[in-house]
């Protein structure tokens, strides 16, 4: 494919400066639109393999969450609970398009997106959810609590808390930002193929601001939700879509043969998805 076409410009949001990009085709009434949304400890470039495969046809809106990539926090100390990350996606909406458009979040993006659409902003401004690899927070504390409830379920319980178990150790002062900044920083760039920079130290703010936040009981969703579940996953259990359909009315899961990042190892995989779930939109 030829190069990248992009246009950058920084959107001031709730003490954040953020990093916002814009990729494919100019906006235009019959033009879908893509919000892509990264998660930890990436920035925007986690999708460039996939704006590739898409640019021709979609306008496509990306941005480095705050704190991550170009992106940086005016204030001092900054906010990284969930509902501020959901406030920067509907600046960037606000100041991006006025059309519906087509959410899509990777790990921590995908717990934003899930929030995002739970939120009465999203009427008319968001047509459907594409989630990979990051549940909604309301849904996970509600699946523990069931999982807890039978003791059929102990086995998936006791493996998605293995999986989260780095969680834990993101709460303890220091020593992540050890282990990032002369061990895991290395590991991460070498099985990725993409640099990290500071992002792994600045976003584990996401994780501190966030653990011991109410839950409250999922909102229902309306429009069409699509979760893509990555089968070889070392974070993130496959069973976690169960009781999903509880809430997300128009719900379809795929799974795939896939690791965490397969948004970036399985781009061309992605490409063909995104634009079947664009031919089925009324």
């Amino acid at each position: 494919m030829g190069s990248l076409s992009e246009r950058q410009r920084t959107i001031r949001s709730n003490g954040a400066d953020l990093a916002v990009f814009e990729y494919g085709q100019d906006p235009a009434a019959d033009t879908p639109v893509l919000l892509l949304v990264h998660g930890y400890p990436d920035d925007h470039r986690l999708y460039l393999p996939l704006i590739r495969e898409l640019a021709e046809t979609f306008r496509i809106i990306a941005y480095d969450t705050r704190n991550a990539g170009s992106s940086s926090v005016t204030d001092k100390p900054a906010s990284f609970v969930l509902q501020a990350l959901v406030d920067d996606l509907y600046a960037v909406l606000a100041a991006t398009t006025a059309r519906p458009v087509h959410l899509v979040g990777h790990d921590w993006g995908s717990i934003q997106a899930w929030a995002a659409v739970q939120d009465p902003r999203a009427a008319g401004r968001i047509s459907r959810l594409t989630s990979v690899s990051g549940p909604d927070l309301q849904h996970f504390s509600r699946w523990i609590r069931e999982k807890l409830r039978h003791p059929r379920g102990w086995p998936q319980l006791s493996g998605q808390l293995l999986r989260s178990s780095y969680v834990a150790v993101f709460q303890i002062p220091l020593l992540p930002e050890v282990l990032w900044r002369f061990f895991l920083t290395g590991a991460y760039e070498r099985a990725t193929g993409r640099t990290v920079g500071n992002n792994s130290i600045r976003g584990l703010a996401l994780y501190r601001a966030n653990f011991h936040a109410k839950r409250r009981p999922p909102n229902r969703v309306s429009i069409p939700v699509h979760v893509i579940v990555p089968v070889r996953d070392p974070f993130v259990s496959p069973s976690l879509t169960d009781g999903l359909n509880e809430w997300v009315t128009r719900l379809t899961v795929t799974k795939v043969n896939a690791g965490h990042w397969w948004p970036a190892t399985h781009a061309p995989d992605f490409a063909t998805l995104l634009r079947r779930e664009h031919d089925q939109e009324p």
